[in-house]
């Protein structure tokens, strides 16, 4: 049995020699996960059904949140927008791991990974915005409710989801187009299975000093401002709730914060243990296992989260699936 291992090698050979004479590079190669084609074809199960999986459970969030009117409210609306946000990021990224599973050629034009670089990183950008903003309508929801339906309004709501769509898309395009500007040399191998910034900056033949340091910068205005409107929403929102008297009120308004909460610390976590550093990654391996956290298992996650520890969203669900179990019952007696 062939070893995958050795055809992802015998592929950057040939990138090489093709490659010794010509500093600029029109193709790159994504070594993605290599190991044996048994091991491979597990993987590409694995990966798929997660995938569709997590399409199918944030296109049921959004279809629950349109279709009843006790979810028209702007934590739900946010909600909406991160579920086709997460069906978004994932589906720039598995796909194209998917296809490497299953064809020998490993390999991307340099147009296809500028493209999915720049959707990754708007995704990923929006995101921060976005549960910045979920963070501050809990701030607001808690801590001010008299004002609540002024300060979220629809339109205000709607400003704000828009607000996060295009500064994350704004912050793509500085960020790649720094980037996509260096001059790569070969062998023009990805030691990842998407096309990320630290393995193309390691990439680069040419000064890449100021595409580092935008990238950095970009990075921290992107993760730190947002997680400290977290920070500072979640510290108003504890210390009014323990100002609540009665048990019970404290536990409800706690449990509307907390599936948020949840999203927010696995999020956070991966992406500044990634990108909040000054320098290129060197440990790509760990990289790539960091990575499918965020890119793979989170979004496969937060549905799960937000179904279950929302009460609203849970009694929402059942009473669909319920009322679509009803006219089988009904239609199996008269049989």
């Amino acid at each position: 049995m062939e070893n995958s291992l050795g055809v992802e090698h015998n592929v950057a050979f040939k990138v090489i020699m093709v490659q010794e004479n010509d500093t600029h590079i029109h193709e790159f190669i994504l070594l993605g996960f290599p190991t044996t084609t048994e091991l491979q074809a597990l993987l590409f199960v694995i990966f798929l059904a997660v995938y569709l999986l997590t399409i199918t459970e944030n296109i049921v969030i959004i279809a629950l949140i349109i279709t009843n009117h006790q979810l028209h409210k702007p934590m739900y609306f946010f909600l909406g927008h991160l579920a086709f946000l997460e069906a978004c990021y994932i589906s720039v990224t598995v796909p194209k791991l998917l296809v490497t599973f299953v064809v020998r050629s490993k390999s991307i034009s340099f147009t296809s990974c500028m493209a999915q670089l720049y959707f990754f990183i708007a995704l990923v950008c929006t995101e921060c915005v976005l549960l910045a903003v979920m963070a501050y309508d809990r701030y607001a929801a808690i801590c001010a409710p008299l004002h609540y339906p002024l300060t979220m309004s629809p339109r205000a709501c709607l400003r704000l989801a828009t607000g996060s769509w295009l500064l994350g898309f704004l912050i793509s395009v500085l960020k790649v187009s720094f980037i996509s500007q260096l001059s790569f040399c070969g062998p023009g191998v990805i030691n990842h299975f998407y096309c990320d910034i630290s393995p193309l900056l390691n990439l680069s033949c040419a000064n890449r000093r100021l595409a580092e340091v935008v990238d950095f910068i970009s990075a921290l205005f992107t993760l730190l401002i947002p997680l400290s409107v977290i920070i500072v929403s979640y510290t108003c929102i504890i210390r009014t709730v323990l100002l609540i008297p009665k048990a019970q009120s404290r536990k409800r308004a706690f449990s509307t914060c907390a599936s948020h909460l949840a999203v927010v610390v696995i999020f956070f976590s991966a992406t500044l243990f990634m990108y909040a550093r000054p320098r290129s990654v060197n440990s790509r391996d760990l990289n790539k296992l960091v990575s499918i956290i965020y890119t793979i298992v989170t979004p496969m996650l937060n549905p799960f989260i937000y179904c279950l520890r929302n009460q609203e969203v849970k009694d929402t669900l059942l009473k669909v699936l319920c009322s679509r179990a009803a006219p089988s019952r009904v239609s199996a007696s008269d049989h």
